[in-house]
């Protein structure tokens, strides 16, 4: 009898393994554990412990007093009463604020040379400075001020000079600054941004199955011909979604871009990341009622999550057009053709909520990340998102505490991590061609072929042997992953703590987490050279990226938590992995121990171009049916 399974919502906030280690990139715990799958689909975060949040008191420095300009060859009584002019005309001109030791200005800010600044804006500046948390961003990406003990704030030495004591004026208390309002793109403005991206342009019909139960299937929340939206354990075909030519798989949600430029999303909403209003009075059913016909009783879904419906785009410029849609556990960023970026939702942490921006913690509706300008990709992990530009260059941003930043993050100040910032150069003067992340740790594939990893790899999920079998081992720095030097990568996903890809010639390369069948691989692969096994000899780990036997011709990969996919060049899909939820398509909750061809009505005539998991549910999308 299979086990019995709980509902997204439940699973979410319930322990599904006892063998899931706390990633954290500061501690490191005992070696990994056997894992004993339960139910629930979803895993729990990584562990660490709560970082201080201590604020630094800055204290405000000193204006210092300008030096007077002495004449040429005075006489005494010339020279005193040249200099006495001197400071009288200095007290009244004394131009801009002497920078601080330590500590630089505001971004975006200069020094203002000329001598008519008033001393009013002085001090007004000076409050922006100890403010920074309120400050507002620059356009331009900059790492944040550097912060200084207190008491260690002093003014830059100057050459002391006798003058006169000046007498001090009064300065007025800066009034508090406002939450700055985020910034918008004006027509005018995007008429002068160059179109560097181009939508897909390829029609999918969607198939889905899984659990649903908290919507993410986009089936409505009430049965259709007889057939519940939950528990799906077969590929379905969705019939609301129309016209779509890319979907994006989120922990609990999902979003999709269609080909007349609109972006549809459904799941859940709790912390915003369907970008739009989804209230609803419903849920509650009456008892009493006479007609308790199953085929007329609904699932008890939010009807305005489980359908899919168009994102608020109140926000937006009218003449917006999307190109990508990608999508974390609570949040969702999507990509114009101009190369800007926005997004909505929050990103969580290991201590729970961390926030949208440093400014807002749940961004309700599509919001401009100013940051971030002529980006050709992105890419969406557990709770932190990549960005490549048009030069090559990487961002990264969101939870950072197991190094899928790329970047050491300040405990003190923790919302750095949700300022976009580069990642550093690639190593081998690598040229970026993709970005993909798993749920912890990230890849690039460059022009060579060659594969660039780092974040989370404490099952060898990059295919690097380093700190594989330590409870939160991690790869900060990107690093070339010479286990797969021997192959010319094509496409490249992660899991959870699994990773998989093909190459230019269809090999499919497996690697990371065993104990789920998440590998897909024979016992008999396993050795103690590829390998790391348990106390009771059973294997848990495989390091190296191994080529799966009897699968060729493959053209796409995917992963979810603790499942898979590959899709060959004649249409035909392969799932294996946990599939306690059928999120395998197999129609078993039973685990698929090795690639296993998808076979059922719905989909045996038609040819699969693309696959897609979140964390208890699949998608896939094939070539529409000629009319």
């Amino acid at each position: 009898m299979p086990p019995k399974r709980t509902s997204a919502r439940a699973a979410a906030a319930a322990t599904t393994t006892t063998t899931k280690p706390a990633a954290s990139a500061t501690k490191k715990a005992a070696p990994v554990e056997t894992k004993k799958k339960a139910v629930a689909a979803t895993k729990p975060k990584p562990a660490m412990a709560k970082p201080a949040m201590a604020k630094p008191a800055v204290a405000k420095p000193a204006v210092a007093k300008p030096k007077p300009v002495a004449p040429k060859k005075p006489t005494p009584a010339a020279a005193r009463k040249s200099q006495k002019a001197s400071e009288e005309s200095d007290k009244e001109n004394v131009g801009g604020r002497p920078l601080v030791n330590g500590v630089k200005r505001k971004r975006g800010a200069t020094l203002d040379d000329s001598e008519d600044e008033s001393a009013e804006e002085d001090a007004e500046s000076d409050v922006e400075m100890a403010d920074f948390d309120g400050a507002e961003e620059s356009d331009v990406p900059a790492p944040a001020p550097k912060r200084v003990k207190k008491g260690q704030l002093t003014a830059r030495p100057t050459k002391k000079t006798k003058v006169a004591p000046a007498e001090a004026a009064p300065k007025k208390a800066a009034a508090p600054k406002k939450e700055a309002a985020p910034k918008k793109v004006t027509k005018a403005a995007k008429k002068q941004l160059k179109v560097i991206n181009e939508a897909p342009k390829r029609v999918m019909d969607i198939f889905v199955f899984g659990e649903g139960s908290s919507g993410e299937l986009g089936l409505g929340a009430v049965k259709v011909d007889g057939k519940k939206p939950i528990d799906v354990k077969r590929p379905r075909f969705n019939s609301v979604l129309k016209k779509v030519v890319q979907v994006a798989c989120g922990g609990m949600h999902v979003a999709a871009l269609t080909s007349d430029n609109k972006i549809l999303t459904w799941g859940v909403n709790d912390q915003g990341a369907l970008g739009r209003d989804t209230a609803w009075d419903g849920g509650l059913r009456d008892v009493d009622a006479e007609d308790s016909d199953d085929d007329d009783e609904d699932s008890g879904l939010n009807p305005n999550e489980s359908n899919p419906a168009e994102i608020d785009t109140s926000e937006v410029p009218e003449d917006t057009n999307w190109v990508q849609v990608v999508a974390s556990d609570s949040a969702t960023f999507a990509l114009t053709d101009t190369g800007l970026v926005y997004g909505w939702g929050t990103f969580r942490s290991n201590e729970g909520i961390l926030g949208f921006s440093r400014t807002v913690l749940i961004q309700k509706l599509p919001s401009l990340v100013p940051e971030l300008s002529k980006i050709k990709q992105l890419a969406a992990g557990s709770n932190h998102i990549l960005a490549l530009d048009e030069k090559s260059k990487i961002f990264a941003w969101g939870a950072g505490q197991q190094a899928q930043l790329a970047r050491r993050l300040l405990e003190r100040d923790d919302h750095a991590a949700l300022y976009p910032s580069g990642i550093g150069s690639l190593p081998g003067r690598a040229k970026a061609e993709d970005i993909e992340c798993g749920s912890y740790h990230c890849f690039v594939v460059d022009k060579q072929g060659r594969a660039i990893g780092w974040g989370l790899n404490n099952y060898a999920e990059l295919g690097i042997s380093t700190e594989a079998g330590n409870d939160g081992g991690y790869i900060l720095k990107p690093q070339l992953i010479d286990s797969l030097s021997d192959f010319e990568v094509a496409g490249i996903a992660g899991g959870e703590h699994h990773s998989l890809a093909y190459t230019k010639d269809g090999k499919l390369l497996t690697w990371g987490r065993i104990d789920g069948h998440q590998v897909g691989q024979p016992t008999a692969v396993f050795t103690d050279d590829n390998s790391i096994f348990d106390e009771n000899g059973k294997p848990r780990i495989l390091l190296n990226p191994t080529a799966v036997a009897g699968i060729s011709g493959v053209v796409h990969v995917a992963a979810g938590t603790d499942h898979s996919f590959a899709v060959t060049a004649q249409g035909k899909v392969y799932s294996w992995g946990f599939s306690a939820n059928y999120q395998t398509g197999q129609g078993t909750d039973d685990d698929i121990e090795r690639p296993t061809l998808i076979d059922n009505s719905a989909i045996r005539d038609r040819k699969i171009v693309w696959a897609g998991a979140g964390g208890q549910y699949s998608v896939l999308g094939a070539e529409p049916q000629s009319s």
